[in-house]
């Protein structure tokens, strides 16, 4: 059924990029948008995922330079039965992480260095796991393809503005055509961006759960995440507000309710139901308490610190010591 919904979706974003033409430009503009919206679903299907990580200034890691956070990822993606994807790290003191790419062959996953530093192990495992549930998924190609036709349409309102008033053109709706190519298209965009994004939110928190074994890590880092969004801005997301749909949590400025005009599901909501996810497990499940205001160098990742931690260290469903080495990224 979400497959279905997302296809219907796609295409409803297609067909408004095409009316967006044909307000600017009549039938000739229709023809011109239909065949650039071709293109731009051609073009983003090889590089999206590249044009996406540029935006975020997100810079390739390895298990030479950060050892802690690409040994997550590798021993999840191997617990998932997925390949390993491209490991980013993106310079931000918000804590957050998005996936993208157009298959499980070729996906990445990137997280902020707030994330890194203000979350403990188990928590960014939590959250990678939600990640790597979205390549699983399939949901990558379909939101990065969505965050360039929700730009472009944006693109072309503001086209709109400077030459849909022109008597001239071949606009056959005048200044009410103009009026919707500016305003209603790209807020029409805005939308489906939201209803694409929150459709797929919770069966990756689900299935993220799943994959790390433990459902309440992430419960816990999508508590101190969306508090931490709320006060520290993401200066490249802000500037590149069609790719927000992207991350785990909103990050842009402003995000509260669980509304149609909300990028992700409430986060509460989200927290409620991987909670009772993990009173459905057969043990019970302890997670790092998020009611503490998470500050920067707290995560395992920090330089010169440690975080409290059992006498004994908690072994990870798969296999890992999450005592081991410290380092800022390490």
């Amino acid at each position: 059924m979400n497959i279905l919904r997302t296809a219907m979706l796609l295409a409803f974003m297609t067909a408004l990029f095409m009316a967006i033409g044909y307000m600017i430009g009549g039938g000739g503009g229709m023809m011109i948008a239909l065949l650039v919206a071709a293109g731009m679903n051609f073009f983003s299907y090889w590089n999206a995922d590249k044009m996406v990580l540029k935006m975020h200034h997100a810079v390739e890691v390895d298990e030479s330079n950060a050892p802690e956070y690409y040994g997550i990822v590798r021993d999840l993606s191997a617990r998932a039965g997925l390949p390993m994807p491209k490991t980013y790290l993106i310079q931000s003191d918000q804590p957050n992480a998005f996936a993208t790419g157009r298959n499980p062959e070729n996906a990445a996953v990137a997280a902020t260095t707030g994330l890194l530093d203000r979350l403990t192990y188990e928590e960014v495992a939590g959250v990678m796991a939600h990640e790597l549930a979205h390549v699983q998924n399939r949901d990558t190609l379909t939101m990065t393809i969505t965050a360039t036709l929700a730009g472009a349409i944006s693109m072309l309102g503001n086209f709109a503005l400077f030459f849909g008033g022109n008597r001239d053109n071949n606009n056959p709706l005048g200044a009410i055509g103009t009026l919707v190519a500016m305003i209603v298209a790209p807020l029409a965009a805005a939308l489906v961006q939201m209803a694409i994004s929150r459709t797929r939110e919770y069966s990756a928190d689900r299935r993220g759960a799943e994959i790390c074994g433990q459902p309440l890590w992430l419960a816990s880092a999508l508590a101190k995440i969306a508090r931490s969004a709320e006060r520290i801005h993401n200066p490249d997301a802000e500037r590149n507000p069609a790719t927000a749909h992207m991350f785990i949590i909103n990050p842009l400025s402003g995000e509260r309710m669980d509304n149609l005009f909300s990028t992700h599901p409430n986060t509460e909501n989200r927290i409620r139901a991987l909670q009772a996810m993990a009173e459905e497990g057969p043990e019970p499940v302890h997670a790092p308490q998020p009611d503490a205001e998470p500050q920067a160098g707290e995560g395992p990742w920090s330089a010169g610190r440690t975080t409290a931690r059992p006498e004994k260290p908690k072994r990870n469903p798969w296999g890992r010591n999450p005592t081991g080495p410290r380092g800022r990224w390490s």
